[in-house]
């Protein structure tokens, strides 16, 4: 890691032999990891020292991940801390739902330490990275996209959006009438070889549309396909 300053996670998981699991295999690749067992402690925990990463276990005692996703994503403070949920197998609704508050990614269980490890980078990785073609801003009758800035403009006004629905508005923005495939949209957001339900992709175009009024009239369903941007 030479002088780079290490990447603190907050593994947060009720299941002991898990969260050990996770805490070493981090720590070993190189993250400083703090781990905390129920929603309570995660609130806590980040208010007192934000991470730069939060692995999330959605099934936790008391507080649920669900509602810790929610609290944060809904407080300005720690909105823009990326969230990595740890879910089972038959909890797709609430995959769908924690996509739609604003976590970046998730991983299911049993999964590899290895898995976990590689998401973890991918999705800081994806924060720093600038989005490609950061320079041009894009204008539109009435919305403006900012992509140096993260931001979307609609009659000057700020709308805000989860990383994950600025990316894939940016993506269809660029290439106006172009038809993307909701695989291809996943690819733009998440990397290639990423396992998401396509109505994962469906509820974030859901959350797009409603954010943007008006201007959510330049997503175009195309049926049997996709989505496209209309010019």
């Amino acid at each position: 890691m030479g002088n780079k300053m290490k990447n603190t996670v907050l593994v947060v998981e009720d299941e002991h032999d898990i969260r050990e699991l996770l805490e070493y295999n981090l720590t070993r690749d190189g993250f400083n990891v703090r781990a905390v067992e129920t929603g309570e402690q995660a609130l806590s925990a980040v208010t007192t020292m934000p991470p730069d990463l939060i692995l999330l276990d959605l099934m936790l005692p008391g507080i649920d991940g669900l509602q810790v996703c929610r609290r944060l994503k809904s407080d300005a403070a720690t909105a823009n801390i990326p969230i990595l949920m740890l879910t089972a197998k038959d909890e797709e609704t609430d995959v769908v739902t924690g996509l739609e508050l604003g976590a970046d990614d998730y991983v299911t269980k049993p999964f590899s330490p290895k898995v976990v490890v590689a998401r973890a980078r991918a999705v800081l990785r994806r924060l720093s990275e600038p989005v490609h073609g950061e320079d041009e801003v894009l204008n539109f009758d009435q919305m403006t996209i900012h992509p140096g800035r993260h931001e979307v403009l609609v009659d000057g006004k700020l709308i805000d959006l989860t990383n994950s629905e600025f990316r894939i508005l940016h993506h269809m923005a660029r290439r106006p009438g172009w038809v993307f495939t909701r695989y291809q949209l996943v690819d733009a957001v998440h990397g290639e070889k990423h396992a998401v339900s396509d109505r994962s992709v469906d509820v974030m175009i859901v959350g797009l549309r409603r954010k943007l009024n008006d201007c959510g009239n330049y997503i175009e369903t195309v049926r049997g396909v996709g989505y496209r941007f209309r010019t």
